[in-house]
């Protein structure tokens, strides 16, 4: 199966020295129309299969338990993220991952739950594409892969590194038959195309003019900050918490479904009948009337 994937790697990076279509990232993008035609295939398997396979385990898998499995997959790439550390010159964001596998293989299960990141150890994933960035190998070209989406040649490279490389990969190989492996494989597919659904990157390419160029778009935003190892902020909230914050926010800026309670106005004076209350915008300047009136039958009384 590796040999297969390689080789079909190996023969679409050999086809793709093409002219591009240009475009507002054409400097980015010089195979465009290869991509372009790569996207729509690769949009028609979604519609197909990928998405319809994915509605359905979302809809028998819980929650709790999409978020276990998104936990052990992400947990078997932490030795990975390891190397990856070294291999950039950053040894603290190493043993962190380290750390976090050690510790989310032990006492949170393979992964199930993120202790690690309770106990002060974030995670610090890095692939063998953001390693060639650091490298030096920055302005690669962009590059769809058939089912894997938007890459760049850089990129495209890594993944075969990790397909070959991975030492999760390695072990699972060896200990796993091949029909369990696709079984994982299939897992992995569908957790990343849930995440997709969870992100909101549907709607966001449905209303779009153009979808390719606004996922070509997006994958290099995203691969920058990766490299940058921008990881504080939003970027880190779980899926949960970021809808929480957003519900709270909804909450917040909501219309009441019910208006506040209005004390009720006093009882009107006895002396005045009510007919004769005056009412509308120039209430406030009449209200001083029956006291003024009141005010000069007292003066000229005294006189």
């Amino acid at each position: 199966m590796r040999l297969i994937l390689a080789l079909l790697l190996a023969a679409m990076l050999g086809g793709c020295a093409t002219t591009g279509t240009g475009g507002p990232m054409a400097e980015n993008d010089p195979y465009e129309g290869f991509n372009r035609g790569m996207w729509e295939f690769n949009q028609a398997i979604d519609t197909v299969a990928i998405k319809p396979a994915t509605a359905v385990y979302r809809t028998v898998t819980p929650v709790p338990a999409r978020r276990g499995i998104r936990g052990m997959l992400a947990n078997l790439s932490e030795p990975f993220s390891f190397i990856n550390n070294l291999l950039q010159g950053k040894p603290k964001r190493a043993f962190n991952a380290l750390g976090r596998f050690v510790i989310n293989s032990t006492i949170g299960v393979g992964g199930l739950a993120d202790h690690a990141t309770d106990l002060g150890l974030p995670p610090t994933s890095e692939d063998f594409g953001q390693t060639l960035a650091v490298a030096g190998a920055r302005n690669s070209p962009y590059l769809v892969l058939p089912l894997l989406g938007p890459s760049t040649v850089r990129d495209a490279v890594g993944t075969a590194v990790e397909l070959v490389g991975d030492p999760a990969r390695i072990v699972l190989g060896g200990e796993l038959s091949t029909s369990e492996e696709y079984v994982v494989t299939g897992t992995r597919v569908l957790d990343a195309r849930s995440g997709l659904i969870e992100s909101g990157a549907d709607s966001v390419l449905e209303t779009s003019a153009d979808p390719y160029a606004t996922a070509r778009s997006a994958y290099f935003q995203r691969r920058q900050a990766e490299i940058r190892d921008e990881e504080t902020g939003a970027a880190t909230l779980s899926v949960e918490e970021e809808n929480r914050l957003l519900d709270e926010a909804l909450e917040d800026n909501a219309i009441p479904a019910d208006p506040p309670a209005v004390e009720p106005e006093p009882e009107p004076d006895a002396t005045v009948p009510e007919e004769d209350t005056p009412s509308g915008p120039e209430t406030a300047l009449l209200d001083r009337l029956p006291y003024n009136v009141l005010r000069e039958d007292a003066v000229s009384g005294g006189e």
